[in-house]
């Protein structure tokens, strides 16, 4: 039976209520705590396991405070997820490179390059690696690849080749 009106529940009045339920169950029921309620728990559930991206997207914001550690942590985490992930290859190699940890910075660099050839920022990351390393002529090569792709960093780049003599 449905009645229309503010005292109708669900097809019942609170009467026809009353009538089902000993007043103790009534009250519990009409007092209890939204927490009980199934679908208030559904809500307080843990969000869901962070994607790649948003995992890449947590190490470009501690890239971003200089929070190395949180950075290549982060930065692995996106790579576990998806392991051809080119951008968090090159972030992974950044933060390792501010870290001073140059031959897995190196190797990070190399993996983004790999998956995404002309990929003009982690050239730029890798020359800059280079020059860090004492290694110019590789800097110099790694300039050469860069030239026809960005020239804005390459020239960002060509600075640092020339600071670095």
């Amino acid at each position: 039976m449905l009645k229309t009106g503010s005292k109708a529940v669900l097809g019942f009045t609170l009467a026809t209520l009353a009538t089902l339920a000993t007043p103790a169950l009534l009250t519990s029921a009409l007092l209890a705590e939204p927490s009980s309620n199934p679908a208030v728990d559904q809500v307080r559930q843990p969000t869901a396991t962070p994607s790649a991206e948003s995992e890449y997207d947590r190490g470009v914001r501690a890239r971003l405070s200089k929070d190395w550690k949180v950075a290549v942590e982060a930065q692995r985490s996106a790579l576990a997820l998806r392991p051809a992930f080119p951008e968090a290859w090159n972030e992974l190699g950044f933060a390792l490179r501010n870290q001073g940890r140059y031959p897995e910075s190196l190797e990070a660099y190399d993996e983004a390059l790999r998956l995404r050839p002309n990929f003009p920022e982690a050239l730029e990351y890798l020359g800059e690696a280079y020059v860090k390393l004492g290694r110019l002529d590789d800097a110099r090569s790694v300039l050469d690849r860069l030239r026809p792709l960005d020239r804005g960093r390459a020239q960002e780049l060509a600075e640092v080749i020339e600071k670095g003599k």
